[in-house]
């Protein structure tokens, strides 16, 4: 479910350490499943495990995760990082805003995850975002883009080299990739 890195796990528990003897750590998901998602860790000291929260045992700590945020903490690694600037816990957890769906789910899910997981995050940073309206029966993705991305001078290479590269190359039965929106420049623009 997460992966801590040997040298997060010797963070952690130095920092534990210093507290109440039996204390682990919580990683939790705040929102889980929405735009809004976002991770945590935090201190769990004994009195505050739930009998229905996952322990995960790694050589130097514990970790508890309670049950609704296990869904969507698939694959999340947490690493300590130390670089010119200093050192930083880092937490990737790339299935929070959306419970990661299975190889064989519907095409749309799968799109759907894809578009929310991998290719929002990176439209987020221009404050953009873009949603999957449909799947026709040819076998188009029909997309509209949205905040930044909208009337942003660069949303045809954006759809062009990134949305339909990706789509097309993770889901070879996808004919092409439509944009819907219609693109007027205004104040939310990016570029």
């Amino acid at each position: 479910m997460i992966r801590i890195t040997d040298v997060a796990q010797e963070h952690f528990a130095k920092l534990l350490s210093n507290q109440e003897p039996g204390t682990q750590i919580r990683v939790f998901v705040i929102n889980p499943g929405t735009p809004n998602a976002e991770c945590g860790v935090s201190y769990c000291p004994p009195d505050a495990v739930e009998a229905t929260d996952t322990e995960l045992k790694f050589d130097k700590i514990s970790a508890y995760v309670d049950e609704v945020s296990a869904p969507y903490l698939q694959e999340a690694e947490i690493d300590f990082v130390t670089d010119k600037l200093g050192s930083q816990l880092t937490l990737k957890a790339p299935n929070t805003k959306m419970r990661k769906v299975n190889d064989d789910a519907p095409l749309i899910e799968r799109v759907e995850y894809l578009l929310q997981s991998q290719i929002n995050p990176q439209l987020a940073g221009h404050g953009g975002q873009v949603t999957l309206m449909e799947i026709t029966d040819d076998m188009l993705a029909i997309i509209q883009f949205g905040g930044g991305c909208n009337g942003c001078s660069m949303v045809d290479y954006t759809l062009k080299e990134r949305v339909e590269k990706e789509l097309l190359e993770k889901f070879p039965e996808l004919k092409g990739v439509h944009d819907l929106t219609e693109h007027l420049h205004g104040e939310h623009s990016y570029y």
